[in-house]
């Protein structure tokens, strides 16, 4: 077994999927997963631009970790347009821990690949990471 806080390579895919969403905003978000036999997180599902949040919370396995990339637009009180890209570490109460353990100890690494972040949620439940959430850390 790999060394666990050496963490995961990263697919190209991944930081070419990121460039498109934060600069083109082809997607609206995306989910990333964690390949253990290839030892690499790859892309797992991308959202199109018109996809909601309920959309891309739908999108997360209610029983395992994954990485989430997500947009989020939003109109601030002097009434500009402007969108913040949120980074989610989800990992679910009850996914395994061996699971939670390479989430974890990939996070910081991976994060740093995909330059642009500016939010980031560590959710547990969709609860913590609900719209209302994602509303008031974007100002």
């Amino acid at each position: 077994m790999a060394n666990a806080a050496s963490g995961m390579a990263v697919n190209d895919e991944c930081k070419l999927k990121f460039l498109e969403l934060k600069s083109k905003r082809t997607h609206r978000f995306i989910v990333f997963k964690i390949e253990e036999k290839l030892k690499q997180v790859v892309v797992e599902k991308l959202g199109g631009p018109s996809q909601s949040y309920e959309d891309f919370a739908a999108s997360l396995p209610a029983d395992e970790c994954r990485y989430a990339v997500y947009d989020f637009d939003f109109v601030t009180e002097e009434n500009c347009q402007k969108s913040r890209i949120f980074f989610i570490a989800w990992s679910p109460d009850n996914s395994r821990v061996r699971s939670k353990m390479i989430y974890a100890s990939s996070k910081e690494r991976f994060k740093r690949e995909l330059d642009g972040i500016q939010v980031e949620l560590q959710a547990t439940d969709p609860t913590e990471m609900g719209l209302d959430v994602i509303r008031s850390r974007a100002n």
